[in-house]
C-alpha cells in the first residue's frame, strides 16, 4: 500500500474516515497498557502527531512493538477513525505495525521539556522536538512566501558570488578565501603574502551581500532580487549574530527611497500574513509557550503603515524622552538596539522607518542628500527587535560615488565594474536586506539566532 503523509489525513479528515492507510514515522511517546497501548507518531509532514492504538490481540508482534524506545521509527498499516469528541479529531486503529529502525534507551529526546541551550549541543537531533520542528517549518513557509512576494511581482531571482574580491560593507570583517598552504606561504620581496599565487590571484573572501552583483542585473531587467547565504566574521556572540546567515536582497531600477520603504513594507506585511495563514499549529504553539503576545504583535504590524522618521528627528525623540540609555544618543552615533526598540514601542507602537541617516555611519554606495551631510537611507524597525530591514537609494552620480570611495578609503579600481553602472545608462535605483534569520525570530518570537539557523554558525562553534 502507498504511504499516505499524516498532514493529507489531517488536511481531509472526512475523506479518510474509516478508510485503511499505511503511514511511517517516528515514535514521539509510547504508552504500553498491556492488552492495549497508544503511539503518537510524526512523520515531519506537519506539526500535528498521529495518535496510533494498537491492540494486544490484533497484533502478533504487540510486544515487540511496546518495547520499541521513543524515537524508532514505524511503518503503520490501519484505519482511520474518527474521534470528533476527542481531544485528537482522529486516530489510526493498527492493524499491523513493523521497525523500520529501533532506537535505544538513552535516546536524548525523552518527554519532557529541554532547555534550548541543551538542544544546542545535539544540532542533529532537535528538529525533532515541538520548538524546532515548528521554528524550521515556519522558516520554510517564510521562504516561499518571500519568492512568491517579488515573483508575482515580477522580479527576476539572481543568484550572486557567495565568493569575491569585494568588501560591499567597507568594514573589513570578512572570512577569506584561499587555496594557500597557510604553514608554508609564498611572500614578496616586501614580505607579504603573494596572493599571485593563489587561485584567484588577488585576495578573496566570503561574500557579506550580494548587493553590488545585483546592482548590475538591476540594470537590465529593472526588478531582481537575491536570496542567498552570507557571511561576516565579526567577533560578536551576542543573540542577533551568526556568522553565516541568509539574506534577502532586491534592487529595483527608476526607484527612489520612498518606493523602496513602500516594497519593504509589502513585503513584511506578506510574508506575515502567509505565515499566520499556512501555520497555525506552528504559531499556536508559539503563542502557548515561546511569546504570549506573539500573534497579537504581528496582526497588528501586519495592519498597520508603518511610521517614517528621520535620523534627526528620532535622535531628538530619543533625548526628549527621559529615559536612561546604555549607550547615550547623540546626533552622529549609531543607533543601537535599545534605541531603535524604543523608538518602535514606546514612541510610535508599531513598525517605523528611521531615514536619512549621517553618511559617516552608512555605507558608500548610499546616495548623498543635498544637505551633504546625510544619505538617502533607510532602516526599517521593528518591535521587539529594532532593525529588521536596512535599506538606501543608491548613488547613481558617477563622480559622488568615486569621491564617497576614495573618502573610505578604497580603491576605485577595485570597483571599476560597479562604476561602469553609472557610465552607461545609470538611473535611480534603490534597494534593501533583509536578515532572514531575523525575521525568522520576529515570526516566532524565538529571541536567539542560533535557534532559527538549522545549523549555527557563531563564534567558536562549527560542529559539522
Amino acid at each position: 500500500m502507498e504511504r499516505t503523509k499524516i498532514a493529507q489525513i489531517f488536511a481531509d479528515r472526512e475523506a479518510f474516515g474509516g478508510k485503511e492507510v499505511a503511514v511511517s514515522g517516528w515514535a514521539r511517546t509510547i504508552r504500553d497498557m498491556k492488552t492495549f497501548g497508544f503511539i503518537e507518531l510524526n512523520d515531519g509532514s506537519c506539526f500535528k502527531n498521529l495518535q496510533v492504538v494498537m491492540d494486544a490481540a490484533a497484533l502478533e508482534n504487540y510486544k515487540e512493538i511496546a518495547g520499541q524506545n521513543v524515537g524508532a521509527a514505524l511503518s503503520v498499516t490501519g484505519t482511520v477513525v474518527l474521534t470528533p469528541e476527542a481531544k485528537q479529531p482522529l486516530e489510526i486503529k493498527a492493524a499491523a505495525i513493523s521497525v523500520e529502525g529501533a532506537s535505544t534507551p538513552d535516546y536524548p529526546l525523552q518527554k519532557k521539556r529541554h532547555s534550548v541551550e541543551y538542544l544546542r549541543t545535539i544540532q542533529h537531533l532537535r528538529p525533532r522536538t515541538n520548538l524546532f520542528s515548528a521554528a524550521f517549518r515556519v522558516r520554510s513557509v517564510a521562504a516561499h512566501a518571500i519568492h512568491t512576494f517579488f515573483q508575482d511581482r515580477g522580479f527576476v531571482y539572481v543568484h550572486t558570488p557567495i565568493i569575491t574580491a569585494s568588501d560591499c560593507e567597507g568594514a573589513g570583517e570578512m572570512f577569506r578565501v584561499t587555496t594557500l598552504d597557510m604553514d608554508h606561504l609564498p611572500r614578496t620581496e616586501d614580505g607579504a603574502v603573494d596572493y599571485s599565487q593563489d587561485f584567484f590571484g588577488k585576495p578573496a573572501n566570503l561574500t557579506v551581500s550580494g548587493q553590488l552583483n545585483a546592482e548590475n542585473f538591476a540594470m537590465a531587467f529593472g526588478d531582481v532580487y537575491t536570496f542567498g547565504p552570507t557571511f561576516r566574521a565579526e567577533k560578536s556572540n551576542t543573540t542577533r549574530h551568526a556568522a553565516e546567515f541568509w539574506m534577502i536582497e532586491p534592487e529595483m531600477a527608476f526607484c527612489d527611497l520612498a518606493g523602496d520603504m513602500d516594497v519593504a513594507e509589502a513585503m513584511i506585511k506578506f510574508v506575515i500574513r502567509t505565515v499566520m495563514e499556512k501555520c497555525p499549529d506552528e504559531m499556536n504553539f508559539f503563542q502557548s509557550f515561546v511569546d504570549k503576545g506573539l500573534k497579537e504583535r504581528l496582526e497588528h504590524v501586519a495592519s498597520s503603515d508603518f511610521g517614517r522618521v528621520t535620523y534627526t528627528q528620532a535622535v531628538e525623540l530619543l533625548k526628549r524622552s527621559g529615559h536612561k540609555f546604555d549607550y547615550p544618543v547623540d546626533w552622529g552615533c549609531d543607533l543601537q538596539t535599545e534605541h531603535e526598540r524604543y523608538l518602535t514601542e514606546q514612541v510610535f507602537q508599531k513598525p517605523v522607518f528611521v531615514t536619512d541617516y549621517p553618511k559617516e555611519i552608512k555605507a558608500f554606495y548610499m546616495r548623498l542628500n543635498d544637505d551633504g551631510k546625510t544619505v538617502a537611507a533607510a532602516d526599517c524597525l521593528v518591535p521587539g527587535i529594532g532593525e529588521i530591514i536596512g535599506g538606501s537609494q543608491r548613488e547613481e552620480r558617477l563622480d559622488v560615488l568615486e569621491n564617497r570611495i576614495r573618502e573610505l578609503g578604497m580603491d576605485p579600481k577595485d570597483y571599476w565594474w560597479y562604476l561602469d553602472l553609472r557610465r552607461y545608462g545609470g538611473c535611480k535605483h534603490a534597494g534593501f536586506g533583509l536578515g532572514f534569520e531575523r525575521m525568522v525570530m520576529y515570526l516566532t518570537g524565538v529571541g536567539n539566532i542560533r535557534d532559527v539557523l538549522p545549523h549555527p554558525r557563531t563564534v567558536g562553534s562549527a560542529d559539522f
